[in-house]
């Protein structure tokens, strides 16, 4: 089917056009490859700098799934387990990656997507002896998987209390671009590295062509992890091709205004989708948008737009989509969406 304009996700454009022009710039350039080269120890230098901890150890996978399941497998013993959410991606959108490494995800219930210390003492009180697997890691997205994001007390009640139980603290930042620039945040980067053990930088869903750059905190992992990267067949001959990506987005404020640009859209969209009638199963925070519309709405919607059905039977004769816009949505699409549901608005 051919639409007029995707909503599915974030990364449905190829990238910034400034990460083109680099790789091309640079495309002649010989160096060194498997992230010995100029290109990743520049992006390493950068981060590093963003978020003041020159000590951290920086490596660079290629998708969300690889960062996740290499991470996690490198942090846990054979017989650990980890701590997620019921909509924690690596509980629903990896087709088990996680288990298939060995491991099993304990799940818990979330308040509006966020895990809470209250939800995981129920975990810890029933795992108590090598009869069980044994909790060792919290995983937690920022944002979330309904796009709602933790504050600062709540990121840091989550890691004194991992740390308070001898657990590791793993964020996914997949969106962590459009996560710190929501309006509702009162984090930064750097206080991100303060409050987690590991975390991600989501290059893929913010602009690069592709990406993810693995930020370790805790000196007690980051040994030997290019072994896990390179056992796990995520350890890239050209890492240059991610890396050229994350010196751009990070050697000024464009991986920000990027996921700025995201949230500015989506936000529009959440509004004109309010002043219409509908309403949103969360309240706006980032990129990601759902709101509760007629089934018959969707029906016609799906002719021409394209975007997931996320919750059906939301409510008698509705359901709830997930519209996510991106660093390069445009305001003319949003526009005609908007149109066209004023269109079809029943009288």
């Amino acid at each position: 089917m051919t639409y007029s304009t995707l909503f599915f996700d974030d990364y449905s454009e190829g990238a910034h056009p400034r990460i083109l022009e680099a790789l091309s710039r640079t495309n002649f350039q010989q160096d060194r490859g498997y992230g010995r080269d100029f290109f990743t120890q520049e992006a390493t230098r950068l981060i590093r700098e963003k978020i003041n901890q020159p000590q951290a150890a920086i490596h660079f996978v290629a998708t969300g799934t690889q960062a996740n399941l290499i991470s996690i497998a490198s942090i846990l013993r054979p017989y650990e387990s980890v701590i997620a959410t019921h909509e924690g991606h690596i509980a629903v959108h990896e087709t088990g990656a996680i288990e298939a490494t060995g491991h099993k995800v304990n799940l818990v219930p979330s308040v509006a997507g966020k895990m809470t210390p209250e939800s995981i003492e129920i975990i810890l009180a029933e795992h108590i002896d090598e009869h069980m697997v044994r909790p060792r890691l919290l995983y937690i997205s920022q944002a979330t998987e309904v796009g709602t994001i933790y504050t600062k007390k709540e990121l840091q009640d989550l890691y004194e209390f991992a740390q308070r139980h001898g657990l590791y603290l793993f964020i996914d930042g997949a969106r962590l671009g459009t996560a710190l620039t929501s309006p509702q945040s009162d984090l930064t980067l750097e206080e991100i590295a303060m409050y987690a053990d590991f975390f991600y930088i989501g290059g893929t869903k913010n602009g690069a062509l592709l990406g993810e750059a693995l930020v370790v905190l805790n000196p007690q992992l980051q040994d030997h992890l290019r072994y896990h990267i390179k056992q796990r067949g995520a350890l890239m001959a050209k890492t240059r091709v991610i890396t050229t990506g994350f010196m751009e987005l990070f050697q000024d404020d464009l991986y920000f205004q990027n996921a700025r640009h995201a949230n500015a859209m989506a936000q529009k969209l959440a509004l004109g989708i309010e002043a219409v009638g509908y309403e949103l199963a969360q309240p706006f925070a980032t990129n990601q948008i759902f709101p509760i519309l007629p089934n018959r709405v969707i029906e016609e919607l799906e002719k021409k737009y394209g975007f997931y059905r996320w919750l059906a039977d939301s409510a008698p004769g509705h359901s709830t989509i997930r519209l996510v816009t991106s660093w390069a949505t445009r305001e003319e699409a949003l526009e005609a969406f908007l149109h066209d549901l004023v269109a079809l608005r029943s009288p």
